[in-house]
């Protein structure tokens, strides 16, 4: 069974249970006040308030149609005038124009008296239902007939009317009508708003599933409210953005895959190239002597170790991105931590012919949270890519270190050929370089930075790079302080011009 057609049985049953209650206890109350059902058909036919058809019928053709001398008996008219008066009655009789009896409580009421319709002709009946005396509402109920001497007699009931009752009673049919025309139509209002509010965006939802099944990510759930429907709307359009991310990820993913391959081929097959024609040299040899022997066999021992430091860095940049390779932290001053490599880099800097400059703005209890190993390894491989592409005749390398904010950071600028715009958002991507020729002097693996990023991120800091093309290169190498750590001098960021 559909939503749409239990909606639509519900209303009906808010509908149908209210009339039906409704004809019940109209039912119940006619016979609890009339005492049975053929009555209900005179309800309309008594016209006098109070006075009943059996009062009016009793009156006219048991007593005074049959016996016309008792309207001149005083003690018949008022035995009759006190027990209409239990049911809030007045009796009035008029013969040959004059008024011969009225009730006590009308008798003062010339008003009323004199207005009483005129006699009209025998066994005459007339109903007034209301009838305005100055604030008051009268309804009479006339009767006319012969008496034995042939003189005419008009006879009348009055009754006092409640102004109210007598328009609820009048009105009843039309308003009873009129209810039930208003809850019919508050119903099927409601049934269609309420199936078209919540029809509709169920709709939606099934057309946007169906989309979504087809593969059309794209589609757009367009469901809004703050019920329970838009809620899922809203939590039906996040799913299908995530699942969307995690489909253009996936293909990203496989895209890398591929690049993955192919570079890891290129740059496999480029040193097993050499080591087979270097060997090929000696099986056939070409090296006739030891000398050229010798010297063949470098060149081959340098392409295997090529390849063993590309197998070895595409080895741990694999692991690293899998979250495989653990880190064993340890607080350490960051000062005496970079004294101690600066130390090391100079001698090394210093067979290259490269200036080392260090500027070290920070104090000794300045503490961070670091894997020493992999941490140089981050720094082994910045020197490293700075060294590569240096190309001016004055070698620079410049190291400065300060705080800023919660974080110790190190920059590690060059004075090299710097990086072009359009390159310099990739440099942390794998297998990416600068210098697209692939040569492995020049270009390396394309996996140091990309390891290095990945290493930071492990140790919660984080790395960039900044360029000028044809001047300079500098990475900003950030670490969060230890709790605990003193945060140091710290740096103006006006003050970070490239001096390198």
């Amino acid at each position: 069974m559909s939503i749409r057609f239990k909606l639509i049985l519900s209303y009906a049953a808010m509908l149908v249970v209210p009339l039906l209650l409704l004809v019940m206890t109209t039912l119940l109350l006619v016979v609890v006040y009339r005492g049975h059902f053929p009555n209900l058909a005179n309800f309309y036919e008594t016209k006098v308030e109070g006075f009943e058809q059996s009062d009016y019928n009793r009156l006219l053709n048991h007593t005074i149609a049959g016996n016309p001398e008792l309207l001149s008996n005083p003690e018949y008219l008022e035995g009759l005038s006190s027990e209409m008066k239990t049911k809030d009655a007045f009796l009035v009789i008029r013969m040959e124009g004059r008024t011969v009896y009225a009730s006590e409580g009308i008798r003062s009421r010339t008003d009323v008296l004199s207005s009483l319709p005129a006699f009209s002709h025998e066994s005459f009946r007339n109903v007034i239902a209301a009838k305005s005396y100055g604030n008051e509402l009268f309804s009479i109920l006339q009767y006319d007939l012969m008496s034995k001497k042939r003189e005419p007699v008009s006879l009348f009931i009055l009754m006092e009317v409640d102004p109210v009752v007598l328009f609820a009673r009048q009105s009843f049919p039309i308003l009873l009508v009129s209810f039930l025309v208003i809850l019919v139509l508050t119903h099927a209002v409601l049934t269609y708003f309420m199936s078209k509010n919540i029809i509709r965006p169920l709709g939606e939802l099934r057309k946007a599933a169906g989309q979504i099944k087809e593969g059309n990510l794209d589609y757009r759930v367009q469901v809004q409210g703050k019920d329970e429907i838009g809620q899922l709307g809203i939590a039906f359009e996040e799913m299908r953005g995530r699942l969307q991310h995690s489909v253009e990820l996936q293909q990203q993913y496989e895209e890398n895959r591929k690049e993955l391959v192919a570079n890891i081929s290129h740059d496999l097959k480029t040193p097993i190239t050499a080591i087979r024609g270097y060997v090929d040299g000696i099986l056939e040899g070409v090296a006739d002597s030891p000398e050229k022997t010798e010297a063949y066999m470098r060149t081959i021992s340098a392409k295997a170790a090529e390849m063993d430091h590309l197998i070895e860095e595409l080895f741990l940049y694999s692991k690293l991105d899998l979250n495989r390779v653990p880190f064993f932290f340890e607080s350490v001053s960051f000062r005496a931590f970079l004294e101690d490599w600066a130390e090391e880099l100079h001698f090394e800097l210093e067979k290259r012919g490269v200036q080392l400059a260090v500027e070290l703005e920070l104090d000794n209890d300045v503490i961070a949270s670091v894997d020493r190993d992999s941490f140089r390894r981050v720094l082994v491989n910045v020197i490293q890519n700075s060294l590569k592409y240096m190309d001016k005749p004055s070698k620079r390398i410049v190291l400065r270190s300060y705080c800023r904010g919660d974080a110790v950071v190190l920059e590690i600028a060059d004075n090299g050929p710097g990086i072009s715009e359009q390159a310099l958002p990739h440099i942390f991507d794998r297998f990416f370089r600068a210098e697209q020729s692939r040569n492995a002097e020049t270009g390396g693996s394309g996996l140091g930075l990309a390891i290095a990023k990945q290493i930071m991120e492990g140790h919660g800091g984080d790395i960039v790079a900044e360029s000028l093309e044809g001047e300079w290169t500098r990475l900003i190498l950030s670490l969060p302080i230890q709790k605990g750590g003193h945060s140091g001098r710290e740096k103006n960021d006006t003050d970070r011009g490239r001096r390198a």
